[in-house]
């Protein structure tokens, strides 16, 4: 991801129990999100709430919305989709090294430069990402592809058999290859 959300921190955060809000747009043309990609026409409102913890740490929470535009997993149509993700991360004042908690995961943070700014582009990414469906429909009711020729389902019928494919049922079942065994008794 090349879009940056670089803030500058201001002193009143190096303070315990202090905090400061933040907003701004994401120019993002796309993301990648597991097999699929996500395309944005417009940049990103984002907003977030960064506080001091008292552990060297700093807290981000907030929130980014858009409009993505994304292919249906059934039938690869492309279509828009409402996203409204939770942002959480965390700064550290100093690179922790292999001091990082057991629960934290590299992604999860990013370290203060020396200009007291930060780039929270990957927190705002990542909750772009966790907000999308696992299987992207356009509709719940979608018909998919013909698994024989292809066609758009949802377009109407097509010429095929209505009978399945053996090879198409033997792939979806591994089982379906011992329809025919016999066991000795």
């Amino acid at each position: 991801m090349a879009a940056s959300a670089y803030i500058v921190l201001p002193d009143e955060l190096f303070e315990v129990s202090g905090g400061s809000a933040f907003s701004g747009e994401l120019d993002l043309p796309e993301l990648k999100a597991g097999p699929d990609t996500l395309r944005f026409t417009e940049p990103l409102p984002w907003n977030a709430y960064v506080s001091n913890t008292g552990e060297g740490a700093l807290l981000v929470s907030g929130s980014i919305t858009g409009v993505a535009t994304i292919d249906c997993a059934r039938c690869l149509e492309p279509f828009e989709l409402d996203l409204e993700g939770e942002l959480e991360g965390w700064i550290f004042l100093a690179d922790p090294g292999d001091d990082l908690p057991e629960d934290m995961e590299e992604d999860e943070f990013v370290v203060i430069d020396e200009h007291h700014g930060v780039d929270i582009a990957p927190f705002l990414g990542a909750a772009l990402v966790l907000d999308v469906p696992l299987v992207p429909l356009h509709d719940e009711d979608c018909q998919g592809l013909c698994p024989q020729c292809g066609k758009n389902l949802n377009e109407g019928p097509c010429g095929c058999s209505n009978e399945p494919d053996p090879d198409f049922e033997q792939a979806r079942n591994p089982f379906a290859a011992l329809k025919d065994f016999k066991f000795e008794n």
